[in-house]
Order: structure tokens, then sequence, then C-alpha cells
């Protein structure tokens, strides 16, 4: 039987996060979404109801043990993890003659030690099962890092690290754990609302559609275990790398 699948950082419905627990709850298993804000949350659960799939929300910080703690024990008194996805994580802008240290730390928890948070937690329950994948969202600054960007690069590169770290200690216990790189702009409700001019000067397919993005984490987590891919790239046709 299917078991469950956990997705952090899930908030607008036309967001990288709902799109993923979407397709996997498609699959038949449980999918317990998790982000901060719970209106949005549930409307995310709702959706899938409504496609047929089972799915529930648990509000929380993924920068929070407790929090990441309280998740995957809920989770896993209800039978089998198969999958759990980190896809928390902010950017901003910052010139580094700006950059505060607290800023600095703020992009580090949220896009590095959230994800640390959440393999201390979720790896122990995975490799006693023997199997299930434990998924990263990575992003373009995960492979270099650009001019104003110093913050997000560094936080992205350490999750990148953490998360090659985790599938050579890991992957001979039987888990799965792979890095998305999302090389793009996501064509999200978030870019959408602020920067929808630059989306149409992108033009058609020139953005990453998040359900395109979602079918290969699927992809990933559905891979046989003698073929195993730890790390993909994703970008649109047209751009410039």
């Amino acid at each position: 039987m299917a078991g469950s699948a956990i997705v952090l950082g899930v908030g607008a419905e036309r967001g990288l996060g709902a799109a993923i627990a979407r397709r996997f709850a498609a699959e038949g298993l449980h999918t317990i979404v998790s982000g901060r804000t719970k209106d949005k949350l549930d409307a995310v659960v709702e959706s899938i109801a409504a496609d047929g799939g089972s799915a529930e929300a648990l509000a929380g910080d993924a920068t929070d043990a407790g929090d990441i703690a309280a998740l995957l024990d809920h989770a896993a008194a209800q039978g089998a993890i198969d999958a759990v996805i980190y896809n928390v994580g902010n950017n901003a802008i910052i010139p580094f003659a700006e950059l505060t240290s607290e800023q600095f730390e703020q992009f580090w928890r949220v896009c590095c030690l959230g994800g640390m948070l959440t393999a201390k937690a979720a790896m122990p329950i995975l490799a006693e099962q023997g199997h299930g994948s434990m998924l990263f969202t990575g992003a373009s600054a995960s492979l270099r890092g650009r001019p104003a960007f110093a913050h997000f690069a560094a936080a992205k590169a350490g999750l990148r690290m953490l998360a090659q770290s985790l599938a050579r200690e890991y992957g001979p216990e039987g888990v799965h754990v792979g890095h998305v790189v999302v090389d793009g702009v996501i064509d999200g409700e978030m870019v959408r609302s602020r920067f929808g001019e630059y989306l149409e000067q992108l033009g058609e397919d020139g953005s990453l559609d998040p359900d395109a993005i979602a079918e290969n984490f699927w992809h990933l987590h559905s891979q046989h275990r003698s073929a195993w891919t730890h790390e993909i790239d994703l970008r649109p046709f047209k751009e410039n790398w």
C-alpha cells in the first residue's frame, strides 16, 4: 500500500510546493502539506481532495526543530513515509554592501538549516524502513554565486552539499536522496503577482511551469534503485545558461 508524502514549503495553489503535493497525491499517496500559512495550506488540501486525492495540512516553521519533529512523528504514526520533499526557500536582491549579518543568517536558516533539521528527523525513519525518498529543491544559486545574491548562493550551495553528503551516507540504507536544480523563473503566483511584465517578456514557455517541475520530482522518487539519479537540473528551453 502507498504510504505518505510530506511536502514542506507549500504556499499558494499555483506554486511549486502545491504542484509537488498534487503530483504525489495523484499517485495515491496521502500527502501532508506544511508551510507557514494555514489558509493557503487548506486551499491546497481542498484542491487535492476535489481531484480525488488524500491530503492534510500541518502548519509549521521549517527552522523550528520542534515543529519538524512533530510533523515527522505525525506522519510516521500513520504508516510508512514514502517521500519527504524540502521545498522551503526565499530570495531577494540584496547588494553585498547592504547585506546585514542578520539577513545572511535568516536566509541560511530557511534555505539550509531547515533542510538539515528536516533530514535529521526524517533520515532515521526512512533508513529504518529501508526505503523512501528525501528530495530537495535547489536553484541556480546552488551552482553559482551572482552579484547581489551572496546570501542566497551561500545558503543554497550549503543545502546542495548537505544533499550530497546525505545521499552518500544513506543511499546504502535504501534511502534515495535527490537534489533538483531549478534554473530559471518559476511561473507561480508569487512571480505573477510581483513581476508579471517580466514573465510576459520571457514569452511562451520561457519560465518553468510548476507542474512540469513536479513531474520531475515524481520521476526521481519513482526511479528503480538500480539506477538512481542524485541531481537533475531543469530550465526553460530558451534559458541562457
